[in-house]
Protein backbone atom coordinates (compact mmCIF):
# COMPACT_ATOMS: atom_id res chain seq x y z
CA UNK A 1 0.00 0.00 0.00
CA UNK A 2 1.35 3.14 -0.95
CA UNK A 3 2.29 5.82 2.16
CA UNK A 4 1.10 8.76 0.24
CA UNK A 5 -3.15 9.39 -0.38
CA UNK A 6 -4.28 9.54 -3.68
CA UNK A 7 -7.54 11.51 -4.88
CA UNK A 8 -10.65 10.09 -4.02
CA UNK A 9 -12.39 10.95 -7.63
CA UNK A 10 -12.79 7.99 -9.73
CA UNK A 11 -9.45 7.35 -12.36
CA UNK A 12 -7.69 10.46 -10.57
CA UNK A 13 -4.43 9.14 -9.30
CA UNK A 14 -2.97 12.66 -8.07
CA UNK A 15 -1.72 12.49 -4.87
CA UNK A 16 -4.06 14.67 -1.88
CA UNK A 17 -3.89 17.57 -0.77
CA UNK A 18 -7.56 18.71 0.46
CA UNK A 19 -10.28 16.45 2.35
CA UNK A 20 -13.64 17.09 1.70
CA UNK A 21 -17.06 16.65 4.45
CA UNK A 22 -20.29 17.06 4.40
CA UNK A 23 -22.40 17.84 6.88
CA UNK A 24 -25.83 16.98 5.85
CA UNK A 25 -27.57 18.81 8.61
CA UNK A 26 -26.71 22.04 7.71
CA UNK A 27 -26.18 21.06 3.48
CA UNK A 28 -23.15 22.32 4.15
CA UNK A 29 -19.61 20.83 2.63
CA UNK A 30 -16.53 21.58 3.84
CA UNK A 31 -13.41 21.65 2.26
CA UNK A 32 -10.24 22.00 4.33
CA UNK A 33 -6.25 20.70 4.66
CA UNK A 34 -5.66 17.29 4.59
CA UNK A 35 -6.90 15.42 7.58
CA UNK A 36 -4.13 13.87 9.45
CA UNK A 37 -6.14 10.51 9.18
CA UNK A 38 -7.92 9.35 6.29
CA UNK A 39 -11.61 9.00 7.62
CA UNK A 40 -14.42 6.59 6.39
CA UNK A 41 -16.74 9.12 5.72
CA UNK A 42 -14.37 12.13 3.99
CA UNK A 43 -12.97 12.38 0.60
CA UNK A 44 -9.83 12.98 0.20
CA UNK A 45 -9.23 15.45 -3.25
CA UNK A 46 -6.15 16.45 -5.38
CA UNK A 47 -5.58 19.86 -6.29
CA UNK A 48 -7.53 19.98 -8.86
CA UNK A 49 -10.25 18.26 -8.15
CA UNK A 50 -10.38 20.88 -4.98
CA UNK A 51 -10.57 24.04 -7.22
CA UNK A 52 -13.47 22.65 -9.27
CA UNK A 53 -15.66 21.21 -6.25
CA UNK A 54 -19.18 22.85 -6.62
CA UNK A 55 -21.82 21.75 -4.16
CA UNK A 56 -25.15 20.28 -4.68
CA UNK A 57 -28.31 22.96 -5.49
CA UNK A 58 -29.08 24.42 -2.41
CA UNK A 59 -25.84 23.68 -0.70
CA UNK A 60 -22.99 26.05 0.88
CA UNK A 61 -19.34 25.48 0.44
CA UNK A 62 -17.13 26.07 2.73
CA UNK A 63 -13.45 26.33 2.26
CA UNK A 64 -11.50 26.44 4.98
CA UNK A 65 -7.56 27.86 4.47
CA UNK A 66 -4.25 25.86 5.33
CA UNK A 67 -2.74 27.82 8.16
CA UNK A 68 0.81 26.19 7.55
CA UNK A 69 0.40 27.41 3.76
CA UNK A 70 2.58 30.21 2.41
CA UNK A 71 0.35 33.69 1.58
CA UNK A 72 0.81 36.09 -0.20
CA UNK A 73 2.07 39.74 1.78
CA UNK A 74 -0.25 41.71 1.35
CA UNK A 75 0.34 45.73 0.90
CA UNK A 76 0.58 46.50 4.63
CA UNK A 77 2.61 43.97 4.82
CA UNK A 78 4.89 45.28 2.23
CA UNK A 79 5.10 48.93 3.29
CA UNK A 80 5.57 47.63 7.18
CA UNK A 81 9.05 45.85 5.82
CA UNK A 82 10.29 48.94 3.51
CA UNK A 83 9.73 51.13 6.74
CA UNK A 84 11.58 48.68 8.23
CA UNK A 85 14.24 48.47 6.14
CA UNK A 86 13.95 52.42 5.98
CA UNK A 87 14.59 52.47 9.64
CA UNK A 88 17.31 50.03 10.06
CA UNK A 89 19.13 51.91 7.08
CA UNK A 90 19.40 55.39 9.00
CA UNK A 91 22.45 56.53 10.43
CA UNK A 92 22.30 56.35 14.21
CA UNK A 93 23.61 59.29 16.35
CA UNK A 94 25.52 57.40 19.00
CA UNK A 95 27.55 60.38 20.29
CA UNK A 96 23.89 61.69 21.16
CA UNK A 97 24.34 64.98 23.75
CA UNK A 98 22.23 65.97 26.52
CA UNK A 99 20.38 68.74 26.40
CA UNK A 100 22.24 70.75 28.59
CA UNK A 101 24.48 71.81 25.86
CA UNK A 102 28.17 70.05 25.69
CA UNK A 103 29.01 66.63 26.86
CA UNK A 104 29.95 65.37 30.36
CA UNK A 105 32.21 63.62 31.12
CA UNK A 106 30.51 61.95 33.83
CA UNK A 107 27.98 60.15 31.19
CA UNK A 108 28.73 56.83 29.96
CA UNK A 109 28.80 56.39 26.11
CA UNK A 110 27.40 53.35 24.24
CA UNK A 111 29.98 50.98 22.35
CA UNK A 112 27.73 48.30 20.57
CA UNK A 113 24.05 47.46 20.80
CA UNK A 114 22.65 43.81 20.41
CA UNK A 115 19.17 43.78 20.31
CA UNK A 116 17.81 45.97 22.85
CA UNK A 117 21.03 45.81 25.05
CA UNK A 118 23.36 48.01 25.24
CA UNK A 119 27.20 47.90 25.91
CA UNK A 120 28.18 51.18 27.66
CA UNK A 121 32.14 51.93 28.48
CA UNK A 122 32.44 53.52 31.91
CA UNK A 123 33.89 56.82 32.71
CA UNK A 124 36.77 56.21 33.58
CA UNK A 125 37.89 53.71 30.77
Amino acid sequence: MSPVRRCSRTACGRPAVATLTYVYADSTAVLGPLATYAEPHCYDLCAEHSERLTAPRGWEVVRLSDPSAPTRPSGDDLEALANAVREAARPQDRGARPRGGGPRAADPMEVARRGHLRVLRSPDS
